[in-house]
């Protein structure tokens, strides 16, 4: 039965990812959207650390992981934020909710595959602007870019594991703009909407080794090439009126095709470590840098924006009591922290647009097995409220259910 559900969810989610945005913020605007994390729940609430794998959780964030995998295991997860955006002068607030990801890893002896659909960018932007003449553009955007991923990964030998990802990435953009003038009857709108698509890969590697008795090391890379992602855009032009409650009442129309675009995404490198206790403790570090440099606008380039290479960095990792208690149900709990701190790579204006944010969660048994429910809280910054630019604080709360299954029984006759 649980197959069935997981199958009807992921024929859903492809379905409705090209709906959902995920996101409020007017950083929003620029390029394909804003980033979202590509990882689960359980590496959320450790920082966004990818480093750590073992054998019941997928990892999304690195294939070789699957090569770790020695149950069956079928993970969902989903978020709500809470926003405030400042600038010098005013603030507002909002929420969001969304589907972050939905994936299943099916191990196979020393090999493991995964699938599943992930949001990768999101889109949701709603922005007003007095011009000199005292005309008002009003901004809105929508949509973002998804993947579904193919992954395999296999354990080489009691150490190392290797893994590689093949996604295809799809979407779509739509930008509005809308030029109000005092004194003039009508309004001109135009509409532009970009079909995304593209394939990339990435290619990953672990490593861990006992440096004693209980204690052991474990290293992770991770490489994904820099791909062309192509955009297939429509533009419409129409002279409207807008009513009183918003709606707009289309008098004219024309709509033309715009040429196609091929969009280079920025490479990304990733490396980690982390030194624990098997199913005690683990405390991991990993820096990623992306070469965002040769990134551009899907539709046009802003004079005042630029795209500059990016770093992340992230310190997390995880503490259960005692794992396979009997008696105490909070013994056998996870608990996990973590902080980040990245150079997104946009630059406005000359100024850097980063991003911090700090985490924390837990990890809830559940039902047979190792199956488990996952909590995740992060507070965190984005932007600043100096320079004319906006700062976002945000609290996002992100839940997981994290289910195992045993495939591939032996069955034994007397």
């Amino acid at each position: 039965m649980i197959k069935k559900i997981l199958v009807g969810i992921l024929i859903l989610t492809i379905s409705i990812t090209y709906a959902q945005e995920g996101t409020s913020s007017p950083y929003s605007f620029y390029g394909i959207g804003l980033q979202k994390f590509k990882g689960t729940v359980e590496n959320m609430s450790m920082g966004g650390l990818s480093v750590y794998a073992d054998s019941v959780h997928l990892n999304l964030q690195n294939p070789a992981s699957y090569g770790e995998l020695r149950l069956t295991t079928y993970t969902v997860g989903a978020s709500y934020s809470n926003f405030k955006l400042n600038n010098a002068t005013e603030s507002s607030s909002g929420e969001n909710a969304s589907l972050d990801y939905l994936a299943i890893g099916i191990p196979a002896g020393k090999f493991g595959f995964g699938f599943g659909v992930v949001p990768t960018t999101s889109v949701g932007y709603n922005l007003n602007s007095i011009v000199e003449d005292q005309s008002e553009l009003q901004f809105t955007g929508t949509g973002g870019l998804n993947k579904v991923f193919l992954a395999a990964g296999v354990k080489v030998n009691k150490n190392l594991s290797i893994g590689l990802d093949l996604n295809y990435n799809f979407g779509n953009i739509e930008n509005k703009t809308i030029l109000r003038r005092s004194g003039v009857q009508f309004d001109t709108r135009e509409i532009t909407s970009s079909d995304l698509s593209a394939f990339s890969l990435s290619f990953g590697v672990m490593y861990k080794t006992m440096l004693s008795e209980k204690l052991e090391l474990s290293a992770s890379v991770v490489s994904t090439p820099s791909f062309e992602l192509t955009s297939e855009g429509v533009r419409e032009l129409a002279t409207i009126v807008v009513g009183s409650s918003g709606q707009e009442v289309v008098i004219e129309r024309q709509e033309e095709q715009i040429e196609n675009k091929e969009i280079d995404l920025p490479a990304e490198f990733k490396i980690g470590t982390g030194i624990g206790s098997p199913r005690e403790w683990f405390v991991g570090a990993e820096y990623a840098y992306v070469d965002a440099g040769k990134f551009d606008n899907v539709v046009a380039t802003q004079d005042n924006v630029e795209y500059t290479n990016g770093s992340k960095f992230k310190l997390g990792g995880f503490y259960i009591p005692k794992y396979n208690s009997l008696t105490n149900y909070f013994s056998r709990v996870v608990y996990r922290v973590g902080i980040r701190y990245e150079e997104t790579g946009l630059t406005i204006d000359n100024h850097s647009i980063d991003e911090f944010g700090i985490s924390f969660g837990v990890g809830l048994p559940v039902g047979r097995l190792f199956s488990n429910a996952n909590i995740g809280f992060e507070y965190g910054q984005r932007g600043t409220d100096s320079f004319g630019l906006v700062r976002e604080d945000f609290f996002n709360v992100s839940l997981s259910l994290s289910l195992n299954d045993k495939w591939f029984r032996k069955i034994k006759f007397n």
